[in-house]
């Protein structure tokens, strides 16, 4: 399933397997479900019984002439039965309510917590073509969809069910195939329009449920943009985008409503007819004193109590098959599975300080080649640079260090061992990384820093924030280390989000550090500063970096220059500026740039 599908609504058939995926987080309290069933039988057997103590009291009732020989006559007993009963069926339905209430909150919690970790573990290509808002409702929707179809596929369309045959069959057997008769083809009637009407209007359904998922993505990417909305003054353009999606929005609702009113309509004509059937057989039967007064009560209650949960049922239905469709598209996030996978035996453990290899390796994204026969060495406690032209691969090096990817040929080792043999928390867990474009959580820089390593102490955070220089800036704010950073960091410049970064790396404490356009956001003078504190950072580890600015990397112990996906030259600085080759070419260019 391509990424996009997420945002082309419900699907056209009713998938009933959901119930089956649904079925093992739902059987974690098998004691509780099948006390909620008993709950749910007792109280619909307690419902059927209303009618009857009902129909006994208007028989004796109408058997006086005078109100007050009524009230004298009238069976105390069957007034405080109907009384009885009736708190009855409502205290044990809010018990089941309660019962099941549990089963149906721990299984919101297992499947939204099995969603968010799968999601984790799906590969790079996925999070680069997800819309996050789309995504982020299609979650929200699905986890709310088994909380409406526990709720009404087990509180309202199977009681309804059971009250039909158990009304279906008194009446066959106490009054005759007539009364059974009218009532069966009524509520087969009844169900029968709500479906097809029902199956008519779902285009409308998704109609809007794509515009809502199309309207909230825009939103919510156009927030994530903020600053670029800004530099190129397009808010009238997003609002123009946002309105468009909330117009679409706006046309399939009204057609939604429309459709409902026709689904309404006609159910309401069916219980008419129904209900009129019924009473007239009713009334010309107790006028040819085969049945009495009561009869024809609870005949009517019958009708009543059957037709109030049937009236419901297209919005049950319509509801229950956006839930399905909902769901479904909630495990077809986890059916889908990550390009990069770990071994059955993979190794658990982190390599230690070492030697990195790239040996061979050869990368190709879609159809373009990025790498071609990339070999070279980071040996152990040395800094290797890999520098070249926009486009070259240096990037991506990183992302398959990370395993971001796996290599399409070639391999990539750790102190001999293959990385495809660890497992792929074991290799990150033994690599610090400061990205080139630094991501903050909306939080307060000691939390944004202190996720280089949860665990680590007060003292340990504050080391690493001195050693990124950090330590001044912290202590003019007015907050200090609680100081929050805003949405992605954007209350902090370029250069203040990358010296976070900076710490976090240092606090993780990795025997393998990699800097990927380290100090691109920083002025000169903090640029040196950073500098400093990198090369003491790197000491006693082996470092990999990735530079743009030729003049931060000049003390590399190995410098790698990549063009076009292909390694060209490999020397030290002074090694390569003799050589006069590419990397004397870009030398020469920034040195021109700087003057």
């Amino acid at each position: 399933m391509r990424p996009s599908a997420y945002f082309e609504g419900p699907v056209g058939k009713l998938n009933w397997q959901v119930l089956r995926m649904l079925w093992p987080y739902l059987i974690e309290f098998k004691g509780r479900v099948a006390l909620a069933m008993a709950c749910l039988v007792v109280a619909k057997l307690a419902s059927v019984g209303l009618p009857f103590i009902l129909k006994e009291m208007v028989d004796t009732l109408s058997q006086n002439t005078s109100m007050a020989t009524a009230i004298v006559a009238a069976p105390i007993g069957l007034v405080l039965a109907y009384g009885a009963i009736r708190f009855l069926n409502v205290v044990i339905g809010e018990v089941r309510d309660t019962l099941f209430g549990r089963v149906t909150e721990r299984a919101i919690r297992r499947l939204g917590l099995a969603v968010f970790d799968h999601l984790h573990r799906l590969d790079l290509d996925f999070h680069l073509d997800r819309r996050t808002g789309g995504l982020s409702r299609d979650i929200e929707r699905g986890t709310s969809g088994v909380s409406f179809l526990m709720r009404f596929m087990v509180f309202n369309i199977v009681p309804t069910l059971l009250e039909i045959t158990l009304v279906i069959g008194i009446f066959f057997f106490q009054y005759g195939i007539s009364f059974a008769l009218i009532t069966l083809v009524s509520v087969m009637a009844y169900i029968g329009y709500s479906v097809m009407a029902t199956e008519w209007r779902t285009e409308y359904v998704r109609e809007a449920a794509r515009a809502d998922s199309l309207s909230n993505t825009r939103a919510i990417d156009s927030l994530l943009n903020y600053e670029t909305v800004k530099y190129f003054n397009n808010e009238s353009h997003e609002s123009e985008r946002y309105d468009s999606a909330l117009s679409q929005w706006e046309v399939a609702k009204r057609k939604n409503r429309l459709s409902l009113f026709a689904l309404n309509a006609g159910q309401a004509l069916i219980i008419a007819i129904a209900m009129t059937a019924m009473m007239g057989l009713a009334a010309y039967e107790v006028s040819q004193s085969t049945m009495s007064i009561g009869d024809f009560v609870l005949i009517n209650a019958f009708m009543m109590q059957l037709f109030i949960p049937l009236n419901f049922l297209g919005f049950v239905y319509r509801e229950i098959r956006g839930a399905l469709a909902n769901i479904e598209r909630m495990f077809d996030i986890l059916d889908k599975q990550p390009k990069v996978v770990d071994m059955d035996d993979a190794i658990h453990q982190s390599p230690k300080l070492g030697t990195i290899k790239f040996e061979n390796v050869s990368f190709q994204y879609d159809e373009r080649q990025i790498l071609h026969d990339v070999s070279f060495e980071v040996p152990l406690g040395k800094k290797v640079a890999v520098v070249g032209d926009s486009g070259a691969g240096k990037s991506t090096l990183i992302k398959l260090l990370f395993r971001f990817y796996d290599v399409n040929k070639g391999c990539i080792s750790i102190n001999g061992t293959d990385i495809r043999h660890l497992t792929q928390q074991a290799l990150r867990q033994a690599i610090a990384i400061v990205p080139q474009d630094t991501v903050l959580f909306n939080d307060s820089l000691y939390e944004n820093i202190r996720y280089g390593r949860p665990s680590a102490t007060q003292a340990e955070i504050e080391q690493a924030a001195q050693m990124a220089h950090l330590s001044d800036f912290i202590a003019s704010l007015p907050q200090q280390w609680q100081t929050k950073v805003g949405e992605r960091g954007l209350k902090l410049s370029g250069g203040e989000k990358q010296r976070v970064s900076i710490a976090r790396a240092i606090l993780k404490s990795a025997p393998f550090l990699v800097f990927d356009e380290a100090t691109s956001s920083l002025d000169s003078r903090s640029e040196k500063a950073i500098l400093n504190a990198l090369r003491d950072a790197a000491k006693g580890h082996t470092s990999l970096v990735v530079a743009h600015r030729l003049s931060t990397i000049i003390d590399a112990d190995i410098i790698v220059v990549l063009s076009k996906g292909r390694v060209v030259e490999v020397g030290n600085h002074t090694d390569l500026i003799t050589a006069q080759g590419l990397y004397a070419h870009l030398w020469q260019i920034q040195n021109e740039q700087a003057s």
